[in-house]
């Protein structure tokens, strides 16, 4: 399991958002902070998955192209048919 960093501290996204050109005024730092311990969790979590037996989209996109993906022979274009 990865280290835990400690949370954002309003004063420190305030600091943040001002060395990129984007300054906060004092009650939006707070949410700023909120939110960029969320996104920095949720990222987290995506490095710890293991994707190495998972295809590139492209090779997905070319199987249902060409009539190979899905269950018995069915793909998006004939199950999107169908219902309609």
């Amino acid at each position: 399991m990865p280290d835990v960093e400690p949370p954002l501290t309003p004063p420190e996204a305030a600091r943040w958002a001002a060395r990129s050109g984007l300054p906060l005024t004092g009650d939006r730092a707070q949410a700023v902070a909120v939110t960029a311990d969320h996104i920095h969790s949720v990222v987290s979590v995506l490095r710890e998955l293991d994707f190495a037996d998972t295809p590139p989209t492209a090779h997905r996109a070319a199987e249902e192209n060409d009539g190979t993906y899905g269950a018995h022979g069915t793909h998006g274009s004939e199950m999107h048919n169908a219902a309609l």
